[in-house]
């Protein structure tokens, strides 16, 4: 089953989200691929434990929940967006018996640490989100991270590691199998609260997004006869009360059919990141409908909404006159 962040309570609880199995140990995938890791290691198990996974990769959660659904893994939620808000906002204190990290990204680049995910703030955020004799595995094939992640599971002055053997099904995902092929192994540690685990945690104050299905936010406008769109440069909007959304156009590209253009935004919202598409389409009575895309479900929040307007701006910007403004 696939979530949005709207689907979630803030915090929730196994209870609700998974009613039929409320029981069973709750486990969190953080960066599940293409969802070789659980199937493997769900197996292992007398009954497949209650299962949470996050991704950044829209490509990936779609390979992945056609992967747990082949696989017959009711139990488990699979979700966009980033780890640590998830862990932060939807998990519960004390909520999960294990979280996985196979193979993250090690942001190698100089003055891209603070990219990591496995930071000391991260592990003290585990570490409260862990229920007693809980754990966090690694796995990574990098030896500078794995260093790193060990010097900063101790520097965060809550958690322990154990170096050992990684689980079997951490070495049948796609990384692991690439670097096997190529002779080379992979680093593996368990990281566990130790007993002066300090104050939990607070969960923020997020509030579930709203939403507005009744109203698609669209524009309809006039293109001038020479409208061409060759040069698109990379524009920038910000709300000019308070900053509550940044919208970041990327990129325009022409259609293949039907005409018309597709425009990629990048919204900020707080915590919360989406890429959206804005379709810019040539309708029959002369007219030019800009409207939102259905394609990766977006939330439809405020920023969602302005992206439109956005996008209406700077087809003005090209000498569009605006008839209509439904945002």
């Amino acid at each position: 089953m696939i979530f949005r962040l709207g689907d979630f309570r803030f915090p929730d609880s196994a209870a609700r989200l998974y009613p039929d199995t409320p029981e069973r140990p709750w486990v969190l995938e953080v960066g599940f691929g293409d969802g070789r890791f659980w199937p493997h290691h769900a197996a292992t198990f007398p009954e497949a434990p209650n299962y949470l996974g996050v991704e950044i990769s829209g490509t990936s959660l779609l390979k992945a929940h056609r992967r747990l659904k082949d696989a017959g893994l009711h139990n488990a939620i699979l979700t966009k967006m980033p780890a640590d808000v998830l862990v932060r906002e939807v998990v519960p204190h004390a909520g999960l018996d294990l979280i996985v990290v196979n193979f993250p990204d090690p942001w190698p680049k100089a003055g891209h640490t603070d990219h990591r995910l496995l930071r000391a703030p991260f592990f003290r955020l585990a570490a409260s989100r862990l229920k007693p004799g809980g754990a966090l595995l690694l796995t990574t094939d990098h030896d500078e991270y794995f260093q790193f992640a060990l010097d900063e599971a101790q520097a965060s002055g809550v958690m322990q590691a154990t170096p050992g053997g990684p689980p079997a099904a951490a070495l049948e995902t796609k990384y692991a199998l690439k670097w096997r092929d190529l002779g080379l192994g992979a680093h593996h540690a368990r990281f566990t609260p130790t007993l002066t685990l300090h104050a939990p945690v607070p969960h923020g104050d997020a509030q579930p997004y709203p939403e507005e299905p009744h109203a698609v936010p669209h524009a309809i406008l006039t293109l001038p006869p020479t409208f061409a769109p060759t040069d698109f440069e990379k524009y920038t909007r910000r709300s000019e009360r308070g900053a509550q959304w940044t919208v970041v156009l990327l990129d325009l590209y022409g259609r293949l059919r039907g005409g018309g253009w597709v425009a990629l935004a990048h919204v900020v919202e707080g915590e919360l990141t989406q890429e959206v598409l804005i379709g810019i389409t040539l309708r029959e009575d002369g007219s030019t409908l800009v409207r939102l895309a259905k394609f990766g479900g977006p939330i439809i929040t405020a920023g969602v909404k302005a992206t439109v307007g956005v996008v209406t701006e700077w087809l003005e910007g090209q000498g569009a006159t605006v008839t209509h403004r439904g945002y």
